[in-house]
């Protein structure tokens, strides 16, 4: 299971940097890592999503076995912390553009 997780955050983190065009000035890098922040909190986000769905369905599908209602639970609380994750690496953002916002930093 660890070696499937690992070779999926290789291939997304791969494309990501692939996908990464040269940059030759401050302002393009900055774009830059803007795109890249922005592209994995979409991506983090729509994991999060298919974390709750799963999350959910393992409930269902326990139909009252404790071992299935606690693996329900770990998935939850997984989908629960990468959710809490994913609003305070966006909330940083956020913060972080007030900031330079607020000193005039481009």
């Amino acid at each position: 299971m660890n070696k499937k997780i690992n070779l999926i955050l290789l291939s997304v983190a791969t494309l990501m940097i692939l996908s990464v065009p040269f940059v030759t000035n401050a302002s393009q890098i900055d774009d830059t890592v803007k795109a890249l922040f922005d592209s994995a909190i979409a991506i983090g986000g729509s994991l999060a999503v298919i974390g709750w769905v799963i999350a959910g369905g393992l409930y269902l599908l326990a139909a009252g076995s404790p071992e299935k209602t606690a693996t329900a639970k770990k998935a939850l609380v997984a989908a629960v912390i990468g959710t809490i994750l994913i609003i305070l690496a966006s909330s940083v953002a956020t913060l972080t553009a007030f900031i330079k916002g607020v000193f005039g930093i481009k």
